[in-house]
């Protein structure tokens, strides 16, 4: 008996800072970077005396990192308690198992179903999680060996390769910091958290995510996606000791959407008891009403999410955040001007985009000729390749959508600038504006919170190769994610099975 379900990464492509308040949306893109959980039995079979165990056993792996961890799992309160370890642990594994198993138990209440749980807890938890390369950065790695910064040298690299991690560095005081694993800013604690959680829940009986590979998860059945949601946002938040807005733990769940925050009242009670009462904290947590909004969204056809790595420095989102609502609070007025602006902005680039995907259901032949023709094109001649009324229509939302993005850009610039943190650092600020000068960029901009992580553009038809190109060129690493607007889903087996012949052939970059 296996389970194996995974979720994706995540790009928030409008609404950074202004998505960690109520009313505010974000737009997310969930992405082709998935992480994955698989959840077996330890023991084939149960011993004359289990029933006499108070305790399970579960096994996490972590075959990428090299870790193992063994722990004891309490079949009362479904806590855990670590017996060996290779190398630290993960408190967003941790948390998920153990919100999982309780979860399991507050939803089953049938006392033959119950007795099943028990016995399968009994059998041991044997998890392995593994991420896509997109998630973790390569960069270093590909310098090191002279390579170019290219796709292809990407493309090469085994799947699930083993990830290296940034070499300890005295931070301004003084001290060591503890290395890190460099990533590329995907999300990978919410997507690794939602896989565990969904993984763990369908193993033990209490959602049926056997349906949910077909379709968006915004769509697909509500009441097992809105469960995995509510036990990976709580797993996730008192993992990270603090209730986010939580866009990127939706996006790994329901996919690519318009996303508005919970009241983050729903998860004072797990804030405040201990871990000793966590089946009472599930059981409000679950019986709670979750008032985020979820709306469908996802890029219209033909466009491509492309996104690349700078290699200028890394940015700490927590800290930016808080210099942003510190400058709140010391300038409420301009605050509020500008976050009225921006929330402004946000909303005609989402009207826009939304025009564009109904013009391409009304109007394909005249939405696909204009597309092609404007992704050969800078956008100062878009307006020749109109022949037509419907034409004309998709020339001027992809105008008005482009507008919209530049002004997005220039208040999250003054943003930052008020707020002294670099939200769009001067460098990125001369890479979007020559990859939006480009032939068939729509859209070109810093990720989230900004800084100097990350870079994302939006192109039409199959422009992106040429912008792949030109950041190469310029010393940014174009990465091989797209979007990909499925949530959660079960998986048929083991991915590493299906990239067995792409693994043979790869080049191992160490």
């Amino acid at each position: 008996m296996e389970v194996v379900a995974s979720a994706p990464g995540k790009v928030l492509v409008a609404g950074g800072y202004l998505v960690l308040e109520r009313p505010n949306p974000g737009l997310v893109l969930s992405t082709t970077a998935r992480f994955y959980a698989i959840v077996r039995p330890i023991h084939d079979e149960l011993s004359p005396d289990s029933w006499a165990w108070a305790w399970a056993d579960v096994k996490v792996t972590s075959p990428q990192l090299s870790r193992e961890a063994a722990y004891k799992l309490s079949i009362k309160n479904s806590t855990l308690q670590l017996t060996s370890a290779r190398e630290s642990t993960n408190p967003f594994v941790e948390q998920a198992i153990q919100f999982s198993v309780a979860a399991a138990k507050v939803s089953i209440t049938d006392k033959e179903k119950k007795d099943a749980l028990d016995k399968l807890l009994l059998r041991g938890l044997n998890i392995t999680i593994l991420g896509s390369n997109d998630f973790y950065s390569y960069r270093k790695q590909i310098e090191a060996r002279g390579l170019p910064l290219t796709p292809e040298v990407l493309l090469s690299l085994p799947p699930f390769c083993s990830i290296t991690f940034n070499s300890e560095v005295a931070n301004g005081t003084g001290e060591i910091c503890k290395p890190e694993v460099a990533k590329t800013g995907l999300g990978s604690s919410a997507a690794m958290t939602a896989s565990v959680v969904a993984a763990l829940l369908h193993y033990l009986g209490a959602v049926n995510l056997s349906c949910s590979g077909q379709s968006s998860s915004v769509t697909a059945t509500g009441r097992d996606f809105d469960f995995v949601h509510a036990i990976a946002q709580s797993a996730h938040c008192i993992a990270q000791g603090k209730i986010g807005s939580g866009f990127d733990v939706s996006a790994a769940v329901y996919g690519s959407h318009r996303y508005t925050r919970f009241s983050p009242e729903i998860l004072s009670s797990a804030q405040v008891i201990g871990g000793s009462c966590l089946p009472d904290v599930v059981a409000d947590i679950v019986t709670r009403r979750w008032d985020h909004e979820k709306t469908q969204f996802s890029l219209p056809p033909l466009m491509c999410l492309l996104l690349g790595e700078p290699g200028t420095g890394g940015s700490s989102t927590p800290s930016m955040v808080g210099s942003v609502k510190q400058w709140q609070k010391s300038d409420p007025q301009k605050a509020a001007d500008t976050w009225s602006k921006l929330g402004m902005a946000n909303s005609v680039l989402e009207n826009q985009l939304r025009s564009l995907s109904k013009l391409s259901e009304d109007h394909w032949d005249a939405y696909e000729s204009v597309v092609r023709s404007c992704s050969r094109l800078t956008f100062t001649k878009w307006t020749e390749v109109a022949t037509n009324q419907q034409q004309e229509l998709v020339v001027k939302s992809l105008l008005a959508a482009r507008d919209a993005f530049l002004e997005i850009r220039l208040h999250m610039r003054e943003m930052g600038v008020a707020a002294g943190v670099p939200i769009e650092p001067e460098s990125q600020t001369q890479l979007l504006d020559a990859t939006m000068n480009m032939e068939g960029v729509l859209l070109a901009g810093v990720p989230g919170a900004g800084g100097f992580d990350a870079v994302f553009s939006v192109t039409l038809g199959e422009a992106s190769g040429a912008v792949a190109n030109a950041w190469s060129s310029v010393g940014v690493l174009p990465l091989l994610v797209r979007e990909d607007s499925r949530g959660v889903s079960l998986e048929a087996g083991d991915p590493r099975t299906e990239e067995v012949s792409t693994a043979v052939s790869s080049i191992q970059i160490g």
